[in-house]
């Protein structure tokens, strides 16, 4: 059975599933090198394809994220966010209707009704389009199906999680509708238990709450996250009156919509609101909400074990607490929680669907996320040629570079396939020394970017315990960094660059079998340093999308001066390697631990 998954709106993509798991997946955004980028997905349907080594004819179905959408043909720019975007004529008459009614939304409730149902034909327009491109530009001709968007998020945080038995709770901003929904699953089945409108999304109050501190809704809520720890959450009873928890669910007890709830937002917060407290409150009042909200439903459905999607599941502070509510035994976050994610979780979803065997309960539909491209050595020593950049390959790649690193020298790791989702996990990664408290201040100068958060580490899961605190029922989350955790008294000492101000930190936890070429550089780090984390951030440069190509690694290595770039069998040194003075992190050369 293969399924060809296809998510068509923000960060737009491709996957292929393949008798119950996923075995390549994609985003648009890396292929065409913009961030976020939203329309069809051209590039990712062929490059899954490739991956997968299957044929248009070879197709069984083709399972489409979200019912409701509009055909986008052309890549719309998400640079400025959610309230950049060029929604087009239509598109926007629509949303400043929508903001315009919100106040009658409590006196005249069928107005919900109404605007989502004036909507219906540019929506039955989208799934003729695509039916018709899918047919004309690939000649696949097998039945497109469509899957509701929050099923798609719930359907592969179930499927990815290895779980029987598990409450599946999706929180974003919204998708066909609706903001949340959550699902009892059992055994491999499901049943729908309650949906939240995205009128009464807790997401798009985050995202109101990013714009207002001078960032970029839908793009910068994690520069949010990160900002909380240095606030005091001041704010939280003008949050109370737009947005709160009850009964059960949520409520946007301001009924208001987009500009017009930005506008009353900024009304109700003093003039001189401290971007700080409020960054701290919007976190703090989240968390709150979700851990009600989440609690409900566990009590409702008796169920002990936690999967979750959607952007809010980005927030790993959020996952946290859900963590650590009583009772949970087990949370697992999808790797790609987001929109990213919509492609496989459409494909799993309908896999599930015509082919039940294939989908045991218990079983996994992947064991890792390195499902994107990867390149030969040709390939790679053909870019290297061409940037002129000086380049060996050395006997031992894994300890030399450990080496390199131990005497504080900057490395880029490039190898192997591209990971799936918003997390670099090594294969696309930078990597420097933990023990640096500057770090995440002068290496993110170099690479354009103005980030609150510290770098995340990657440590090794036999030294993960020593490191980090309530890791049981977390850790393979924890696998693929989507969780945060207290870092212990030894981890605040040992790694102060990876460690948040708020004394958390969200780590990749590393076991030999996740990728043995990364776990060997670690662990000889860890010999030559008694040090077993290292800095992981993603390999890239600010507002551009991680790395795909050897091309897209060499133009970042070489604008980020990076000092080293492992590419592949090959390590390549920066013509500015070394130069950095004593006060800019460890000089290089000068080891210490």
């Amino acid at each position: 059975m293969r399924v060809l998954g296809i998510g068509d709106h923000v960060v737009s993509g491709a996957a292929l599933v393949e008798d119950g798991c996923l075995v390549a997946a994609v985003n648009e955004e890396r292929l065409v090198r913009r961030k976020m980028v939203m329309g069809f997905p051209w590039k990712s349907i062929e490059s899954v394809l490739e991956m997968g080594g299957v044929q248009p004819g070879e197709l069984d179905a083709v399972a489409v994220a979200s019912h409701w959408g509009h055909f986008l043909p052309e890549y719309v720019d998400f640079g400025d966010g959610a309230f950049g975007v060029d929604e087009g004529a239509v598109r926007g008459a629509f949303f400043d209707l929508g903001s315009t009614l919100a106040p009658l939304r409590a006196k005249l409730p069928f107005l919900e009704t109404l605007y989502y149902g004036l909507r219906r034909p540019l929506f039955a327009r989208r799934r003729s389009a695509i039916r018709r491109v899918l047919r004309e530009r690939y000649g696949i001709t097998c039945p497109v199906e469509f899957v509701w968007h929050h099923f798609a998020h719930a359907a592969a945080a179930y499927h990815a999680s290895g779980l029987h038995d598990a409450l599946g709770v999706t929180l974003d901003a919204s998708g066909d509708g609706h903001s949340s929904h959550v699902y009892d699953f059992r055994e491999g089945g499901w049943s729908y238990t309650h949906g939240v409108p995205a009128f009464d999304s807790l997401g798009v109050y985050y995202a109101y709450v990013t714009q207002i501190c001078g960032f970029k809704a839908g793009r910068h809520e994690g520069k949010i996250t990160g900002l909380a720890a240095y606030g005091t959450p001041a704010y939280r009873d003008v949050l109370e009156r737009f947005i709160r928890y009850e009964d059960g669910s949520m409520a946007n007890v301001a009924n208001a919509f987009r500009q017009g709830a930005m506008k009353k937002l900024r009304a109700a917060l003093p003039k001189d609101v401290k971007r700080e407290d409020l960054a701290a409150s919007i976190q703090d009042h989240t968390e709150d909400i979700a851990v009600r909200y989440v609690s409900h439903w566990l009590r409702q459905t008796g169920q002990r074990r936690v999967v979750l999607a959607g952007g809010v599941a980005a927030n790993v502070k959020v996952n946290q607490r859900i963590h650590e509510i009583p009772g949970v035994e087990e949370v697992f976050v999808y790797p790609a929680m987001s929109d990213e994610g919509l492609p496989a979780g459409a494909a799993l979803a309908e896999c599930a669907r015509l082919a039940p065997e294939s989908m045991r309960p218990g079983s996994r539909c992947l064991d890792h996320v390195y499902l994107g491209p990867e390149f030969s050595r040709q390939e790679m020593l053909r870019a290297l040629d061409a940037a002129g950049v000086d380049y060996s390959e050395p006997a031992n790649l894994e300890a030399n570079v450990a080496r390199r690193l131990a005497d504080g020298y900057v490395v880029a790791r490039f190898a192997g396939r591209m990971e799936y989702g918003p997390r670099a996990l090594g294969n696309r990664s930078i990597l420097y020394r933990p023990d640096d408290p500057a770090v995440n201040d002068w290496l993110n100068e170099r690479l354009s970017r103005t980030e609150f958060m510290p770098f995340a580490p990657v440590t090794l899961a036999e030294h993960a315990d020593d490191s980090f605190e309530c890791l049981d029922g977390a850790r393979d989350a924890a696998r693929f960094m989507t969780i945060a955790f207290d870092g212990t008294p030894t981890m605040q000492k040992q790694c102060p660059g990876v460690v948040h101000i708020d004394g958390t930190a969200r780590p990749q936890v590393l076991s030999q079998a996740d990728n043995p070429s990364y776990y060997r550089t670690l662990d000889e780090f860890h010999r030559i340093t008694g040090i077993p984390s290292l800095v992981n951030t993603s390999f890239n440069l600010h507002e551009e999308p991680i790395v795909c190509t050897p091309e897209d690694a060499i133009r970042a290595f070489q604008i980020g001066h990076l000092d080293m770039l492992a590419m592949g069998p090959f390590l390549a040194v920066h013509a500015r390697a070394g130069e950095r003075g004593t006060g800019e992190g460890h000089a290089p050369g000068s080891g210490g631990s």
